[in-house]
């Protein structure tokens, strides 16, 4: 393990105002996506819209890292270099996505664990021979009745942790998501108990296992009442309480945090995640790991016909703009406008 190695990639990921472009949809996300939109489910498809958002104009200029799927990460781009290769050439660094999706938790009704550990080892190898520089776990958290249970919270904080360590040993930086999903009818006040407390439990395990700190990302959710909860709060409690709770149990020796949008609107996504940059005061970085707050409007303009590549290009160059800003605390509402 190389720890000057970790810190510089995991460092890079998160410098100046640059976040990371999630293009890791499982073929079953990307089949809904696409079936939304009519579009023709197949592996030329799958490459051809990653292709298209890669490739778009300037996109380096606001983007870190682009996070892969298995498929992704074995293709190749229009112009005929695989896409590890590609990314590379234009100062984006590779990353692959390498857990195996939330499986029902045995034991427990409505909680998920996230799979994937068997021959990650092996897997890392091939992954790192192929040119990652970092990976992503997802743990899948559900606010409901009675739960999460703290059985839900330890088993996945673990996995996350025994990821991290492998990811480690093979000089590929960890982005680690404790995701506590906005599904529900839950306030803020919820959300913040039971995000505190997972990130809590998280950084317990990843201590206990001798994580490297300066070596990981950390990809939360922010403090959000529940997609169905009446009493929606304002962009500045959201902004407040998801500060209390980074500086609550984050290690300062980690680079930076990297949100994920967690069903938010595009719009919304990017005023939280400048509100939440104007007022912290702590030593990490803080940008965004985004997929479909960044993806999504493009892709209904790409539709599968290469012949509207150009304008959706356009709309994922603007999104990527808008949240660099916002990472560095300058976005306003107002700027979708123009």
């Amino acid at each position: 393990m190389n720890i000057e190695l970790l810190n510089k990639i995991a460092t890079q990921m998160v410098d100046q105002s640059k976040g990371i472009l999630a293009i890791d949809e499982s073929h079953g996300t990307c089949k809904k996506r696409f079936d939304a939109l009519n579009i023709p489910v197949n592996e030329e498809n799958r490459r051809s819209y990653r292709d298209m958002l890669v490739s778009a104009k300037s996109l380096d200029k606001y983007i870190s890292g682009a996070i892969l799927f298995d498929e992704t990460i074995r293709q190749k781009t229009s112009n005929g270099a695989l896409f590890p290769e590609y990314l590379d050439s234009i100062g984006i660094l590779p990353g692959i996505k390498v857990d195996a999706g939330a499986k029902s938790f045995s034991c427990h009704q409505n909680e998920k664990i996230t799979e994937g550990l068997d021959n990650l080892p092996q897997r890392m190898e091939e992954y790192k021979q192929l040119g990652a520089k970092f990976a992503k776990w997802r743990a899948v958290i559900t606010i409901g009745d009675k739960i999460p249970s703290a059985a839900c919270m330890i088993a996945n904080s673990h996995a996350l942790a025994r990821y991290a360590s492998i990811c480690q040993e093979y000089n590929i930086v960890p982005i680690v998501e404790p995701e506590v999903l906005m599904d529900g009818e839950h306030d803020i006040k919820k959300c913040f108990e039971v995000t505190n407390k997972m990130q809590n439990i998280l950084f317990e395990s990843l201590d206990m296992l001798d994580i490297i700190f300066s070596g990981i990302i950390l990809k939360p959710n922010m403090i959000t009442a529940g997609s169905s909860c009446k009493d929606k709060a304002s962009s500045d409690e959201i902004a407040e309480l998801t500060v209390e709770c980074l500086k609550n149990n984050v290690p300062k020796e980690v680079p930076g945090i990297a949100f994920l949008s967690g069903g938010q609107s595009d719009e919304d996504a990017s005023n939280n995640l400048s509100n939440i940059n104007k007022i912290n005061t702590n030593p990490w970085k803080i940008t965004f790991s985004y997929g479909r707050a960044l993806q999504l409007e493009a892709m209904k303009k790409w539709s599968g016909d290469n012949k509207n590549v150009e304008d959706a290009q356009k709309i994922i160059s603007q999104r990527a703009y808008l949240n660099s800003l916002a990472a560095s605390g300058k976005y306003e509402i107002s700027m979708e406008e123009t």
